[in-house]
């Protein structure tokens, strides 16, 4: 029988690296890798759904997938998983000094449906008590003028949300003081210039982060690995397959950050980094599958649906392709 010909885009992280070199296969399939960033990835999905099987913004998955036209259908592989104290920036002349004080302000971001902006909403809701609606959102691009939704959006009207000038900047605008804070998952030229009154919110956001994996055992999704709906309909064995790959490609990747004779990054003590990892977050502490990722998939599920995002929240059964919600073990 011939192989399904199929088209992967992704970032190319340690643990793809193992399916880009073909060390690992996507049985009953021959593929074409794409090497894109994310912001690439998602904006060819949405537009015109270029790939086959695609790196996807979990949250525009999530609400795509509620009201009812998502193209494609995710599996429980979490590609990316970052903790977001990191990515808020503010003005120190606001009177901003906790993260309650944002409770008012006017605070730019790139895409408000963005899973980084999902999660840091859900960290001020549940952690701190502002709410969403609370704040004065403004979106647009970060260094590039003219960034907007990737997908449409409608929020409910007691969210304020509006685009910045279609000429400027978010970075600019935090600079010039025309924001007070600013939320974003790549650090803005503004912050690297040093530019005067711009700091952390959180300045010491490791020990934050590890706290708040502490008291949570959550460990935000980003993005997710998906596959066009139409092919999961006529192959019910692919989302199984795709499912299968990153699962091994992810051990061989966990497997060379352990090791010490040879260093696979380029840090020199990474394999400390690991033990420190380990022991904060445990052995498995970039799970794959449905039943190991569910906290953190209610959550964005509640979230989607307390930020305006969406009107309901959509089911698991919604979310991920048929047959990739529980999975053979040995």
């Amino acid at each position: 029988m011939a192989k399904l010909p199929l088209t992967v885009a992704c970032t190319p992280y340690d643990r793809v690296r193992a399916i880009i070199d073909g060390r690992v296969k996507i049985e009953g399939c021959d593929i074409e890798f794409f090497s894109i960033e994310p912001e690439e990835a998602f904006h060819r999905a949405y537009a015109a759904q270029d790939f086959d099987v695609t790196e996807i913004s979990a949250s525009s998955h999530i609400l795509t997938t509620a009201r009812g036209d998502s193209p494609y259908v995710a599996v429980p592989v979490p590609i990316l998983q970052v903790f977001r104290h990191s990515s808020f920036y503010i003005r120190k002349d606001r009177g901003i000094n906790t993260p309650e004080d944002l409770c008012g302000k006017l605070v730019g971001v790139p895409e408000y449906q963005m899973t980084a902006a999902l999660w840091g909403r859900g960290l001020l809701s549940d952690e701190y008590g502002v709410k969403s609606h609370e704040i004065r959102w403004r979106n647009g691009g970060l260094t590039k003028a003219g960034r907007s939704e990737r997908t449409p959006i409608q929020l409910p009207p007691e969210f304020d949300l509006a685009p910045i000038p279609s000429n400027r900047t978010l970075s600019e605008c935090l600079a010039v003081g025309e924001l007070d804070a600013l939320f974003t998952p790549r650090p803005p030229a503004c912050f690297l210039e040093s530019a005067p009154n711009v700091v952390r919110l959180f300045p010491d956001y490791h020990a934050a982060e590890m706290d708040y994996f502490r008291k949570t055992k959550l460990f935000p999704i980003m993005h997710l690995i998906a596959i066009r709906r139409r092919l999961v309909d006529d192959y019910p064995w692919l989302a199984a397959s795709v499912f299968k790959a990153f699962v091994q490609a992810r051990a061989i990747g966990i497997d060379e950050l352990k090791q010490i004779g040879m260093l696979f990054t380029m840090l020199p003590w990474l394999p400390t980094h690991v033990e420190e990892t380990v022991n904060v977050m445990g052995k498995d502490f970039w799970p794959y599958g449905y039943q190991e990722i569910k906290k953190e998939i209610d959550a964005m599920l509640r979230w989607s649906v307390e930020q305006g995002l969406s009107r309901s929240a959509p089911t698991a059964e919604q979310v991920f392709a048929r047959g990739t919600l529980d999975y053979a073990r040995i």
